[in-house]
């Protein structure tokens, strides 16, 4: 399975997070709420973490330089 399958599969697994987040603000009833979005939100994390490994990137570096972006973006340096 390569990363355009493992993709797909992320896009199942965001839809049932969506789903999960409408069920704990009260859209939806769900049991196990709690226990339910802790394991799809580890779901959706390992299929981004090697999503990246298959496709070459760095996603910790990546990851690093994006926090920094968005904190000078936050305290307006950016601007």
């Amino acid at each position: 399975m390569g990363a355009l399958e493992r993709t797909q599969g992320f896009m199942g697994d965001a839809g049932d997070l969506m789903k999960l987040v409408m069920a704990k603000y009260g859209l939806r009833t769900i049991e196990d709420i709690d226990k339910k979005l802790a394991h799809e939100l580890s779901d959706c994390l390992w299929s981004i973490l090697i999503i990246a490994d298959e496709l070459g990137i760095d996603i910790e570096k990546e990851f690093g330089k994006n926090m920094d972006e968005l904190e000078r973006h936050i305290e307006g340096e950016d601007k």
